[in-house]
């Protein structure tokens, strides 16, 4: 079984080096174009709640956590990963107004009201041991906000993916400790559970490749509304995408849901 964290060796080669997931993550994601896609979304959003400090729950390598600082705004970015946060640290330094937290996003973020706006993006709710994180996660979020400020959310729709073989999503170059390979994303959704396959591929020795299998669980559009709704948010809007298209079960790759916390 894949310690969770690292690559394993494929069988054909039992390499003694390790991969770390968080590289390989780091690699297959194209963050200008991430970013410059979902900026108009949370600018929107900020300047909806007049948002001057934010919280980036789940942060990764900080990537929206810079941008946001970029905007003028204080942020918090905060990880269970002591290595994403020292990455986070190395890649944006922390200036004034950036900090950086290690923290799980289910555990207390400071005092109630601290923050204008929190967001979760990339999945990360769907890597919780269960749903009960999840409901403790949300209820954190909503709880760190002030009256009027707001929650984001971001997952991955497994409505729409068909239950069967993996579906494969993105394939990119990168460099890792074997030299230059190839990173093959994929998820897989069969009986009600859900995983993120990953194989990386050295071009030079395809034999050394490594496999993770990263299990998700299946968080569906309503189950979000509802535990935000039991958390304390008054309204819960459902999207489909950062464009703001409404979502659709069968259609949405996304599941973007903004909870807004009443105001005082």
């Amino acid at each position: 079984m894949t310690r969770r964290g690292m690559l394993a060796e494929s069988p054909a080669d039992m390499s003694k080096q390790s991969f770390e997931l968080s590289d390989v993550f780091e690699d297959l994601v194209d963050w200008p174009r991430r970013l410059a896609g979902e900026e108009p979304f949370f600018r929107a959003l900020f300047e909806r709640t007049k948002a001057r400090r934010v919280l980036d729950s789940a942060c990764g390598t900080g990537h929206h956590a810079a941008l946001f600082h970029s905007w003028g705004v204080s942020v918090e970015g905060a990880d269970l990963s002591p290595r994403m946060i020292a990455r986070a640290r190395a890649l944006h330094g922390e200036p004034k107004g950036l900090t950086w937290k290690v923290r799980g996003y289910d555990q207390p973020a400071g005092g109630e009201g601290d923050f204008d706006a929190v967001i979760c993006v990339g999945n990360s709710l769907a890597m919780a041991p269960g749903k009960e994180t999840v409901r403790k996660a949300l209820a954190e979020m909503v709880s760190a906000v002030r009256g009027g400020g707001a929650v984001a959310v971001h997952l991955l729709n497994m409505k729409k993916i068909t239950s069967g073989p993996a579906l494969w999503q993105k394939c990119r170059r990168a460099d890792s400790p074997d030299g230059e390979a190839l990173i093959v994303k994929g998820v897989h959704h069969s009986g009600g559970r859900a995983w993120v396959e990953l194989l990386l591929a050295p071009i030079a020795e395809p034999g050394k490749m490594r496999t993770a299998n990263i299990p998700l669980i299946v968080i569906e559009a309503e189950e979000i509304r509802e535990m935000f709704l039991q958390a304390g948010a008054e309204a819960v809007e459902l999207f489909g995408g950062y464009s703001g298209q409404p979502y659709e079960p069968k259609q949405s790759t996304d599941i973007v849901a903004v909870a807004s916390r009443p105001s005082a």
